[in-house]
């Protein structure tokens, strides 16, 4: 850890909240000027500005397997060595990304004389971006080309505009190519919103007291995080769990952990988590990294900074080639969705093993479900129960875990996508009982307008979210086409007056119900 600079308690958190407010203006002008549903509506998209070196300084309030994983996007765009002005594009799972929906723009931040002070990051969900099924999101795929056009970090704009034949390119590979186009123009203005407030920021504070400040932000979050952890000197606990199959098999597919706190650092390590699969369900490391985290930053107290110095506290071991530290060219788009809660499943359950009071399991999905047809697409997450804790019952219809998206407004779906809602409500008595119930899950019925395919990757439906210190499991999930059952992981034609239907699952209840 890097010594503190001179900043007072009062400083330090004025210019961290600074910081922080852009990041949060960067996501407002993304969401108002977004075309798709699914980052204007669901706001699945996240903002994040980086320092000079590359280390993220503050983030909004959006998605954690987003932000968690975009230090990895900034050092590869580094590593491109950027000029002012510059803004790069990516999605490469193995080089920055996460999955290939995910589409990041990283502006170079320049001063007055051209020198790079710092990265501005913007990664959304676009509800398109090629591959082998509307949405981007196909079960079966077994590797990553199957699943969209592959970006590795390229410069996509200048100070002149986009840059007309990289744009084109990138363009001419999706199904819905002018939405693509009106999200990326948000994205840009969205980190040029970022852009502005950090040179406004630099010109208030001064050149070398931004620099003290960013290096003070990071020192403060490590130390805070590193007290934590020395508060648990000694504890080790373990735990394992798993995905109900890849989308080509339906074998169980094992995540293990041990983690051990030694003094002030956590030792995370995942030996024995499966090998890489055939399907999708695998993640990059970056997506890990992110789970290990938000597990650690949901042990922090909230007026701690989120930003890079958490990671510091963390030592990490993910054995290569495993489904969680995949190599090119497995395919990923269901890890970074389903992998990632599972990941964040088993650390707490490794935490609670180490003696931690931890809640009990939330619905442990994303629940994704995309509709594709002529000229259109359409991808959501939908939320379930969460776990209840020692403080009380568990909030129903909730994203949880490394979600944090908002659902797609009946309204506004019916409106750009021909789907109608036959119903939207609460799975009741879906969560587990206990002291304290599980949150429920919800009910949503799509019935569709004309032919198109539907293509589903969801979890806890074999397994239902575990209650904790007594309490009951939640309900596991369910999916049905007209009524009927279908697989948890599948992609299906559809003609006009189809139902299908996602129960999502409720969350584990906690400790023994009073008599």
């Amino acid at each position: 850890m890097n010594e503190t600079r001179e900043f007072d308690p009062l400083a330090l958190s004025v210019v961290g909240h600074a910081v922080s407010m852009v990041a949060e203006e960067m996501g407002t002008l993304l969401e108002r000027g977004a075309l798709s549903p699914n980052i204007r509506e669901r706001r699945d998209a996240s903002c994040a500005l980086f320092d000079a070196h590359g280390r993220m300084i503050a983030q909004a309030a959006h998605i954690p397997v987003h932000l968690g994983a975009m230090p990895e996007s900034v050092r590869a765009v580094r590593e491109c060595q950027p000029r002012a002005g510059d803004v790069y594009l990516l999605n490469d799972p193995f080089r920055g990304g996460s999955h290939l929906p995910d589409l990041t723009l990283v502006e170079a931040i320049g001063a007055d004389d051209g020198t790079v002070i710092g990265f501005a990051a913007v990664r959304a969900h676009h509800a398109d971006v090629g591959g082998m099924s509307p949405g981007s999101m196909p079960q079966g795929a077994t590797e990553l080309m199957q699943e969209g056009i592959v970006i590795p970090p390229i410069r996509v704009a200048g100070a002149d505009g986009w840059i007309a034949d990289v744009l084109a390119l990138v363009l001419a590979n999706v199904r819905t190519p002018e939405e693509r186009r009106g999200d990326l123009e948000a994205q840009r203005a969205a980190c040029a919103a970022g852009r502005d407030g950090w040179r406004a920021l630099r010109a208030r504070l001064g050149a070398a007291r931004l620099v003290e400040a960013c290096d003070a932000l990071l020192d403060y979050t490590e130390r805070r995080a590193r007290a934590t952890i020395r508060r648990l000197d000694g504890a080790s606990g373990s735990a394992r769990d798993q995905l109900e199959g890849d989308g080509v098999s339906e074998s169980d597919i094992v995540v293990a952990v041990a983690i051990a706190a030694h003094g002030d650092c956590l030792r995370i390590d995942f030996t024995g988590t499966a090998p890489a699969v055939a399907g999708n369900v695998n993640c990059p490391l970056a997506v890990t990294r992110a789970a290990c985290v938000f597990a650690l930053r949901t042990m922090l107290e909230d007026d701690v900074p989120t930003n890079d110095g958490i990671a510091r506290a963390i030592d990490l071991i993910v054995p290569h080639g495993c489904a969680i530290n995949a190599v090119w060219p497995s395919a990923v788009a269901a890890g970074n969705v389903e992998m990632s809660q599972r990941i964040t499943d088993t650390l707490f359950a490794a935490f609670a093993d180490a003696g931690v009071v931890v809640p009990a399991q939330g619905q442990g999905t994303m629940n994704n479900i995309t509709f594709g047809g002529a000229g259109w697409t359409f991808y959501e997450t939908l939320g379930g129960g969460q776990g209840a804790s020692m403080c009380g019952d568990g909030p129903s219809a909730v994203h949880v875990g490394m979600s944090n998206t908002r659902n797609t407004p009946i309204e506004s779906l019916e409106l750009a996508y021909p789907l109608r809602i036959d119903e939207y409500a609460i799975r009741r008595q879906s969560g587990g009982g206990g002291k304290h119930r599980g949150g429920d899950g919800v009910v949503r019925r799509y019935r569709v307008l004309e032919p198109c395919t539907v293509t589903l990757l969801t979890e806890r439906r074999r397994h239902a979210p575990a209650g904790a210190y007594g309490g009951f499991p939640g309900q596991p999930g369910r999916n049905l086409l007209n009524g009927v059952p279908i697989p948890a992981k599948c992609r299906m034609l559809l003609q006009p007056g189809d139902v299908v239907t996602v129960e999502t699952p409720g969350g584990g209840g906690w400790g023994q119900a009073a008599g």
